[in-house]
């Protein structure tokens, strides 16, 4: 990964990472370690956590990791209380943790909703909740880092989740609002298709429709995301709160999402117009 930014601007900050065993999470680890950053990590998968804190350290990054469940208020406490303990301190909250899966609105259940409502919205507020209360609030400065997805003309395919990544736009802008009274920031970043090991899971023509239908033609890198949650979470930002910014190849602003098909039924039934 390329350096973009000063050496040694994180020094003496403590990152925390949700997600953060691959992609995005893992990227972003990586680059803000590198910047002397000490860096916890956390997750579901003990395994990718594992190997994430080896290829961390192994880089000089002194690394934390552990498992948890976001959705899991108990498993929330553990982690941070194991945090604090070893770095004592956290300045940067990022929320990267999340899963969905494509899915036609009519074919899901109430339980698949539910389930990445759970993880995505409700997960991500009750980490940042605890982070802000047990950690930036008392210290009186923080920055938390939202992932988010391109929701801005709404999520056709994804309805799950992007009813849950909306609402953490909308939480963003509250806590920015709420929050900065402590001296806390909150930005969202709003990802398009990004390639890592999570696009694995959806089928090749869904990842050929998004590239053809980008305006650059091509799809986002994990690292391209990371600089500019890097960026959002230093110091050159400490005038920016309240924002989402899209890393999207401009996919939010153009592109056809979802082919509607020609016999759209009307109801009552409108004469055609004739062109």
């Amino acid at each position: 990964m390329d350096q973009v930014y000063a050496d040694r601007l994180f020094a003496g900050e403590v990152v925390l990472i949700t997600g953060g065993g691959t992609g995005i999470g893992l990227a972003s680890a990586t680059e803000m370690g590198r910047l002397g950053a000490k860096v916890a990590i956390c997750g579901r998968r003990p395994e990718p956590l594992r190997e994430a804190v080896d290829e961390l350290e192994s880089q000089g990054i002194d690394a934390f990791g552990a498992s948890c469940d976001i959705r899991e208020p108990e498993m929330i406490d553990t982690l941070l209380e194991a945090v604090l303990k070893r770095f004592s301190r956290i300045d940067v909250l990022v929320n990267n943790a999340g899963g969905q899966f494509p899915t036609t609105a009519e074919a899901l259940s109430a339980k698949g909703f539910q389930a990445v409502v759970r993880n995505n919205l409700v997960g991500t507020w009750a980490m940042t909740h605890a982070v802000a209360n047990q950690a930036m609030i008392p210290q009186k400065r923080g920055r938390i880092v939202n992932v988010i997805a391109n929701v801005a003309r709404g999520f056709p395919g994804m309805i799950h989740t992007g009813a849950a990544r909306a609402g953490v736009d909308n939480m963003t802008k509250t806590l920015a609002v709420e929050w900065a009274m402590h001296g806390i920031r909150a930005n969202a970043v709003a990802p398009g298709v990004i390639v890592t090991s999570g696009t694995k899971q959806y089928p090749p023509e869904l990842l050929d429709s998004a590239e053809k239908a980008n305006p650059l033609h091509r799809l986002g890198t994990a690292e391209e995301v990371s600089h500019l949650i890097t960026y959002l979470a230093s110091r050159y930002a400490d005038f920016i709160t309240g924002q989402t910014f899209y890393i999207d190849g401009g996919a939010s602003i153009w592109g056809e999402q979802w082919e509607v098909p020609e016999d759209v039924p009307q109801y009552p039934p409108y004469p055609v117009p004739r062109r």
